[in-house]
């Protein structure tokens, strides 16, 4: 079972670096157009479409990967004091009770839309170079497809938590900066102790 969470948290964190590297495309156009605008009074018809639809595509296929790291915003204030099996207890009902019928809603209104921008090839009304709307709005449905599957092993964690009493083992690859000096201290003190 454990196998095929970290399989899941796998194929989330492939699918949101593979988007990731959508900000190069969203800094170069951007930078593009400044220069352009600014240096040479030549402003593109493009760029505002550009950021918007790399921007949209990034935050949207982000999202199973964050929720793969645990990392959407949780006022945690309270939270973090709670024993695991407490957390994965709240999560369980939350996940089931808010994120997926929610999660299914966006899925169900995103189909529609997506599927209304694709007969109609929908382009942008930003600007005259009609650049093409429905590959973005297509992956309105794909990020709740992959949302429900992240969230399915959620669940399977918060299942696992409250059998065994601690969270299952999930991947990282990104620790916060705060983070990242604790260790580091700890690690100090811990090799501080063992010269004395």
């Amino acid at each position: 079972m454990r196998k095929l969470l970290l399989f899941i948290d796998l194929m989330s964190s492939w699918v949101g670096k593979a988007f990731g590297w959508l900000i190069l495309v969203l800094m170069l156009g951007t930078s593009y157009e400044v220069f352009a605008r600014y240096l040479f009074n030549a402003p593109t018809s493009w760029a505002f479409d550009i950021s918007y639809i790399t921007y949209g595509a990034l935050f949207l296929m982000a999202g199973a990967y964050t929720l793969a790291r645990n990392g959407h915003v949780r006022g945690d204030v309270i939270y973090r004091l709670w024993p695991a099996r407490v957390q994965a207890g709240v999560d369980l009902f939350l996940y089931i009770v808010f994120f997926f019928p929610a999660v299914l809603a966006f899925m169900w209104a995103g189909w529609g839309f997506a599927r209304m921008s694709w007969m109609f090839k929908e382009l942008s009304i930003f600007s005259p170079a009609g650049i093409p709307v429905f590959p973005l709005k297509a992956l309105i449905p794909v990020t709740g497809a992959f949302l429900v599957l992240q969230g399915v092993a959620e669940v399977v964690r918060c299942i696992l938590c409250i059998r065994l009493g601690h969270w299952p083992h999930r991947l990282h690859d990104v620790e916060e900066m705060e983070t990242a000096i604790l260790e580091q201290q700890r690690a100090r003190a811990m090799a501080a102790g063992d010269k004395t």
